[in-house]
């Protein structure tokens, strides 16, 4: 099973009905797309900054995933922070890219940029996952 195929195994029901689609694994990134709906936007038709951070909350903890020690029992997100950068319109697909900042035997600490799809940067989030 590759590392893709462990995390689709696994989905979010959150995450899955925000319309979050993993793309690429690996143990150094991973990489999710989503494209902002209307319902995952604010009144002027530009997506939510929740929306920004459940989708960084969801590519970080995936990434956690496929990072933990083999006596580990799961992970939570422990904190979060979000640098709101620029917008993306409704009908856009964005895409999020998480990397590691730290990965040890208690937390991993990721950051996450989620771009629109010409590359304009939306927003960067900074998340610390516990390992449980």
């Amino acid at each position: 099973m590759t590392l893709l195929d462990k995390i689709k195994s696994i989905p979010m029901p959150f995450s899955v009905s925000m319309g979050v689609t993993f793309v690429e694994a690996e143990p150094e990134r991973v990489v999710a797309t989503m494209l902002v709906r209307e319902d995952l936007c604010t009144t002027r038709h530009t997506i939510h900054g929740g929306a920004v951070m459940a989708l960084a909350d969801a590519v970080g903890a995936a990434a956690t995933v496929i990072n933990l020690p083999d006596d580990a029992n799961g992970t939570t997100t422990i904190e979060s922070k979000t640098n709101f950068v620029g917008g993306a319109a409704a009908g856009i697909t964005v895409r999020a890219t998480a990397t590691p900042i730290h990965r040890g035997r208690r937390t991993q600490v990721w950051q996450t940029r989620i771009e629109t799809e010409e590359g304009k940067l939306v927003g960067v989030v900074t998340q610390t996952q516990l390992v449980l």
